[in-house]
C-alpha cells in the first residue's frame, strides 16, 4: 500500500462505488416505464471489500471452473415490494430516494477527500 493510498483510505475506492450506484439508479429511472426491465443497485459493502481486494467470495475448487475477472457481484436485481404486470420491477419512489441518499453520500465523501488534500497541503506547507 502507497502513502497515497494511506493518507486516503477507502475514499477513492467508496467515490467510483457511489458514482457507479448513481449510474445504476439513473438507469433505473430512465427504464421505469420500459417493459420487463429489472432494476438494479449495488450492495456498498461487497462493492468497497471487492474494490479493495478483499477477496470476491468466490473460490475455485477445481481447475474447470471459470474465473470471474471483469464480473462485478457488487450489483444486483431490485425485489419489488409490488411487482407489475409488465414485468418492470423499478419503483420510482424508492429510486428518488436511493438517488438522493447516494447523492449525499458522495458529497460527503467528496467533503472527506477534500479535507484530506487540505490537512496534506498544510503538512507540506508547515503551517
Amino acid at each position: 500500500m502507497g502513502l497515497i493510498d494511506k493518507a486516503f483510505g477507502a475514499s477513492p475506492e467508496a467515490l467510483a462505488i457511489l458514482s457507479k450506484r448513481s449510474e445504476l439508479i439513473a438507469a433505473n429511472l430512465a427504464n421505469a416505464d420500459t417493459p420487463g426491465y429489472k432494476a438494479k443497485d449495488i450492495d456498498f459493502r461487497d462493492a468497497l471489500a471487492q474494490a479493495r481486494g478483499e477477496g470476491n467470495g468466490m473460490t475455485a475448487t477445481n481447475k474447470m471452473h471459470m474465473g470471474v475477472n471483469g464480473y462485478d457481484q457488487s450489483v444486483r436485481y431490485r425485489v419489488p415490494s409490488q411487482p407489475s404486470l409488465d414485468g418492470n420491477t423499478v419503483e420510482t419512489d424508492r429510486e428518488h430516494s436511493a438517488f438522493m441518499e447516494n447523492s449525499i453520500r458522495y458529497q460527503a465523501s467528496l467533503n472527506f477527500v477534500d479535507g484530506k488534500i487540505k490537512s496534506i497541503l498544510l503538512a507540506l506547507r508547515g503551517e
